[in-house]
């Protein structure tokens, strides 16, 4: 079980989270965040910081959002537009910065 981050991050991206994080789990495409699903520990400190509530367990995310677990997890497994190569576990954020790049589902999304 994991956390994710759903439609209500969109085109918001407050980071909050991303800050709150103690184990840089949580890295940021250009619309949204997106938290690791192996590198995050279920700690849950991410999740009352979102002023958006945008991030729950995965297995209660909202209906009709269960695309984001999807895309939560496509982020680091299939490659990105403009990559070659899947993200992967590069063992931080902070280590690959501020990546400006989403998944298909993600970009494509309208709220």
């Amino acid at each position: 079980m994991t956390f994710v981050i759903g439609a209500a991050c969109v085109d918001v991206l407050d980071r909050a989270c991303v800050e709150e994080c103690p184990v840089d789990c949580i890295y940021t495409g250009d619309r949204m965040a997106y938290i690791h699903p192996t590198e995050c520990v279920d700690c849950g400190a991410c999740e009352p910081v979102c002023p958006v509530e945008a991030i729950s367990l995965a297995e209660d995310v909202a209906a009709g959002q269960e695309g984001f677990v999807t895309a939560n997890a496509a982020f680091f497994d299939v490659a990105l537009p403009g990559r070659d190569t899947p993200l992967g576990s590069p063992g931080g954020a902070a280590v690959v910065g501020d990546l400006g790049v989403d998944t298909p589902f993600v970009a494509e999304y309208r709220k």
